[in-house]
């Protein structure tokens, strides 16, 4: 019976150990090489260049109604990584409502990854984007510890350019249901594609 016993746990734990081991080797083989990770940065680190600018937009949001604002983007100088500020105003200027958001390309993993500065929360208002087609398609969470947290499936469309428009589905109960076009922007132009510069430089 001891045998036995031992035999069973021996088995478990062979089976246990060759699954384990089976599951590292998948990970690794799934591991981009440099090479790939090389051509998948090429090929995505121009994917949000036509955000770099200073931009006006006007919309349609389904809990505030008519809105107004202003959007300016920038390239950090090393990089894909790009730094933009998303600000609504009203009639006299006055912000109603802003945040900074920082996107950088994970060639690792092949796509877009974001996170925005929002109130007081910290940094919690992560998501995730990737080029499709001639768009750009994001999934990302706001209000992350605070009362209204919602989640936002983010379209850019219609890119030229001079404009662009945005829309976004908004689920309030984490992605179980949705409010489809819950926030609609139509954003034109009017500043140049820019850079921001080190704040140190290097020394010779």
């Amino acid at each position: 019976m001891r045998h036995s016993l031992l035999s069973l746990w021996t088995g478990a734990l062979l089976t246990a150990s060759r699954g384990l081991a089976t599951a590292a080797s998948a990970q690794a083989s799934a591991r981009p090489t440099a090479e790939q990770m090389k051509a998948s940065l090429a090929a995505h680190t121009a994917d949000f260049d036509y955000l770099l600018g200073d931009w006006e937009f006007t919309g349609q949001n389904r809990q505030y109604g008519k809105i107004h604002g202003f959007w300016s983007a920038a390239r950090l100088v090393e990089g894909p990584q790009i730094l933009d500020e998303y600000r609504v105003v009203g009639d006299s200027g006055e912000t109603y409502y802003v945040t900074n958001t920082l996107r950088v390309y994970n060639a690792a993993l092949d796509l877009w990854e974001l996170v925005s500065l929002e109130g007081p929360f910290g940094l919690q208002n992560v998501g995730t984007g990737r080029k499709v087609g001639a768009e750009i398609h994001i999934e990302q969470r706001f209000g992350v510890l605070s009362p209204d947290s919602s989640l936002l499936r983010i379209r850019y469309t219609n890119i030229r350019p001079d404009g662009f428009t945005w829309s976004a589905d908004r689920s309030g109960d984490g992605g179980k249901t949705w409010t489809a076009d819950y926030q609609r922007l139509e954003v034109h132009r009017i500043g140049p594609p820019r850079t921001i510069a080190p704040m140190t430089k290097a020394k010779k």
